[in-house]
């Protein structure tokens, strides 16, 4: 199809959801719009790419294509969020660079002055035709505004303006002629450091690792093995990655969906091997700190900062008569801006800690989901056994020495990942009460049995398990032949490969996706 036909048919499927509230599967489309079959699907799987939604498995074993009813588009924006977010930029890099200019200058004047203040003292209280130290302002007037060191170490020598400073842990990685400027440590001491924003294909970068590693096939709770989704939001985001990288679904008769890619299994270097990417207990989140800065930076920008308050704050007393110095002005451009400025740059920063604190709790509460996930695959596909809450709780605890863990949250964590698998719940002879989670081994076993038959990895096609060609009675008589073949072959052995070792618990940086 062209890129207009393409473009038309996607018009009229649209329109057809609209009508059908945001669910249909191909025949619904159809019927809508006159499409063939072929455009229906290659519509649908279009939208998915482009509008928020995902598949699912009708009563009938038909697939089932799920929109959000207002067809919301993804990643879209209003205009008015997005001309704030501009502008927004816009004042932080003004607001920024007025900061740095009043520290420094502050800084220099009050240093300046203050010489000169004690110079007027040693000569019985000072010239006061000069106002500013007499004979001597020249002297003084160099140090350190004029003086060429200072400024180097102010603004860097190789830093390139709009390079990111992630903090000082990501200082340590970088060359030592890559030295981070003191000015980026004043906005971060201001508004913390910088924050990553990855781009879509920076974050599908470690999935497609995986999807290759797993040779070319993926369900939706490797996908959360993977990534920490809760199910529903990986189903979309299957849905999604099918659409972008050209996949396609294969339903087994339990009804669970794996996702081929053969496209990504195809390589100018013969067979594909791709190291499989560490899974979501071994990322775990660090807390975010405040200003990023280490404690040496933090003290040499309160200390300036400082310095300036005191120095605002006495010029009246000490400042003003050695040097001969009053009015409006100078009580206003000595007294009152400084004081204002310097008591904003202390106040902004413990602000912001509020923040800092509740996103931590929230990073926190995500790190007990991503251990307790390693826990529960690890005992669903390596041992076979059902999951109880005191030794998850035991689990988690151990495995986050450096947090504190409260039972509450592993609770609310356990239940939550109990509902989206659909756990079975049952008490064992002593009444304590185990989850056990079959559709978490269904949908392995359905990607595992997809796996041997497509034999993606050697480039073989093998036995065919999706035609578009079939009736649905053909399709549901080979998915059931497919899904017994499944279970009798993907074997806990077999699944349990795919679960590393759990206690091996690690964290990743938030700049690692966008680092150069």
């Amino acid at each position: 199809m062209t890129t207009v036909a393409i473009a038309e048919a996607q018009s009229d499927i649209l329109s057809a959801l609209r009508r059908l509230g945001g669910k249909a599967t191909v025949g619904d489309v159809v019927s809508e719009t006159g499409r063939t079959a072929d455009e229906a699907r290659e519509g649908l799987k279009g939208l998915l790419e482009s509008h928020r939604g995902h598949m699912a498995v009708s009563d009938s074993g038909e697939i089932l294509y799920a929109f959000d009813p207002r067809l919301i588009r993804r990643g879209s924006e209003p205009a008015l969020v997005r001309f704030r977010r501009a502008a927004g930029r816009v004042a932080r890099g003004v607001f920024k660079a007025w900061i740095v200019a009043m520290l420094v200058v502050y800084f220099a004047i009050f240093v300046a002055l203050i010489v000169a203040a004690l110079v007027a003292s040693q000569r019985g209280g000072g010239d006061r035709k000069g106002g500013w130290g007499g004979g001597r302002r020249g002297h003084v007037g160099h140090f350190p505004g004029g003086n060429f060191w200072f400024w180097y170490w102010i603004m860097g020598s190789r830093w390139r303006v709009g390079r990111p400073y992630y903090g000082h842990r990501y200082e340590r990685t970088l060359g030592k002629d890559d030295r981070v400027p003191f000015y980026k440590k004043v906005f971060a001491f201001v508004f913390g450091p910088d924050h990553p924003a990855p781009t879509q294909q920076q974050l599908d970068q470690s999935t497609l690792q995986l999807i290759r590693s797993r040779r070319g096939v993926l369900a939706s709770a490797e996908l959360v093995q993977h990534s920490a989704l809760a199910l529903p939001e990986a189903d979309e985001e299957m849905g999604r990655l099918m659409a972008t990288y050209d996949g396609e679904p294969a339903v087994s008769e339990s009804g669970e969906l794996a996702y081929a890619f053969p496209g990504l299994m195809v390589s100018a270097h013969g067979r594909v091997k791709a190291r499989e990417p560490k899974p979501a207990w071994g990322r775990l989140e660090y807390p975010l700190e405040i200003t990023g800065n280490d404690s040496k930076s933090n003290a040499i920008v309160a200390g300036i900062n400082g310095f300036n308050l005191l120095a605002a704050v006495t010029a009246p007393w000490f400042i003003f008569p050695r040097l001969g110095i009053g009015g409006i002005l100078a009580y206003v451009g000595l007294v009152a801006i400084p004081v204002v400025y310097s008591t904003l740059f202390f106040a902004i920063p413990g602000l912001r800690a509020l923040g800092v604190r509740r996103e931590n709790r929230r990073r926190e509460r995500r790190n007990v989901r991503r251990v307790l996930l390693g826990l529960v695959y690890e005992m669903t596909l390596k041992k076979g056994a059902g999951v109880m809450l005191e030794p998850a709780v035991a689990h988690v605890a151990s495995s986050l020495p450096d947090q504190a863990v409260s039972r509450k949250d592993v609770e609310k964590e356990f239940h939550a990942l109990a509902a989206e698998f659909d756990a079975d719940v049952e008490p064992d002879p002593d009444g304590n009460l185990v989850f056990r989670f079959p559709k978490l081994r269904n949908q392995f076993a359905a990607a595992e049995g997809l796996r041997s038959r497509m034999k993606l990895e050697a480039a073989e096609l093998g036995e065919i398990v999706y035609d578009t060609s079939d009736s649905p009675e053909e399709a549901s008589a080979r998915d059931m032949a497919a899904f017994d073949r499944e279970l009798a072959g993907a074997s806990l052995a077999d699944l349990g490969r795919y679960v590393g070792p759990t206690t091996d618990v690690g964290y990743e940086e938030d700049w690692e996706l966008v680092s150069d």
